[in-house]
């Protein structure tokens, strides 16, 4: 497998990280009935915390960038451009999504933005040079 396929298979453990702890946070705060029921009607968001709030745009954010992320590291394998440099923007980017988590439940301006763009410039790189 090469480092990039490496870093989006960390990536998606992450993002079941991100769930697992958006869940216990939701089910801890408006408990299972609310959490298990259809919500048809009831934005959950509006009902939690404003830290849990976060942690669900964060897990948001991550299905987001996780896209573009991966289109990256299939682009660089395919074309078989997997080099020390893609494997470490692939890194670059899986770092960046797990300092992203604190970073938001912690409401840290400008860090939170400032790590976003490092990982979403490192994804930008690997698309780039897959084309090269």
């Amino acid at each position: 497998m090469t480092p990039e396929l490496t870093a989006l298979t960390l990536a998606a453990l992450l993002q079941c990280v991100q769930f697992v702890l958006v869940s216990l946070a939701a089910n801890l705060e408006v408990g299972t009935r609310v959490t298990l029921s259809p919500r048809d009607g009831t934005d959950l968001r509006s009902m939690v915390s404003p830290r849990t709030g976060r942690l669900i745009r964060a897990l948001d954010n991550h299905f987001e960038g996780l896209i573009l992320f991966t289109i990256a590291c299939v682009a660089v394998t395919l074309a078989d451009k997997s080099t020390a440099f893609t494997a470490a923007c692939a890194y670059a980017y899986l770092a960046a999504r797990v300092l992203y988590v604190p970073a938001y439940w912690y409401g840290l301006v400008p860090w939170r933005s400032v790590i976003w763009m490092a990982g979403w410039g490192a994804t930008v790189l690997m698309l780039i040079t897959a084309l090269i």
